[in-house]
C-alpha cells in the first residue's frame, strides 16, 4: 500500500459495487493508498460512481507533485469540520445510493452518447 492512491473497499462492498459499475475494478489497477483524489475531493458520501471518477482522474493525471499535493491537502481535509464528519439520517451514505446509481450511470452514459453525435 502506498501513501496516495485510490483507496479501497472492503471485498464484499467492492464486489456489490462491481455488479453495478463493472470499470470499478478499474480504480485498483495501481497500488492502493491511505489517501487519494477521491477522499480530498469526495465527501464521506460520495457515491461509488463518483469515486471511481474521481481515482480515474487522479489514475491519468498522476504525478509526483500531485501526490505533495494531496498529502497536504489530506492535512488541510482533517481539520475541516464539514469534511471530516459523518452523514447526518437526511443524508445518504454509498450504500443506500446504490439503489439510485445505475440510474445516475445510464443517464450519465446517455448523454456522453448524444455528445458524440
Amino acid at each position: 500500500m502506498s501513501f496516495v492512491g485510490p483507496r479501497p473497499e472492503r471485498p464484499e462492498i467492492g464486489e456489490e459495487y462491481e455488479k453495478l459499475i463493472p470499470e470499478f475494478c478499474f480504480r485498483l489497477k495501481v497500488k492502493a493508498g491511505l489517501t487519494g483524489y477521491a477522499q480530498v475531493y469526495g465527501k464521506y458520501n460520495t457515491t461509488p460512481y463518483d469515486k471511481l471518477k474521481l481515482d480515474l482522474t487522479y489514475i491519468e493525471n498522476y504525478s509526483i507533485w500531485l501526490d505533495l499535493k494531496l498529502i497536504l491537502m489530506t492535512i488541510k481535509v482533517l481539520f475541516q469540520k464539514e469534511n471530516s464528519e459523518g452523514v447526518d439520517k437526511s443524508q445518504k451514505t454509498a450504500i443506500s445510493a446504490e439503489k439510485n446509481i445505475e440510474e445516475t450511470i445510464c443517464k450519465e452514459r446517455d448523454i456522453r452518447n448524444a455528445k458524440k453525435i
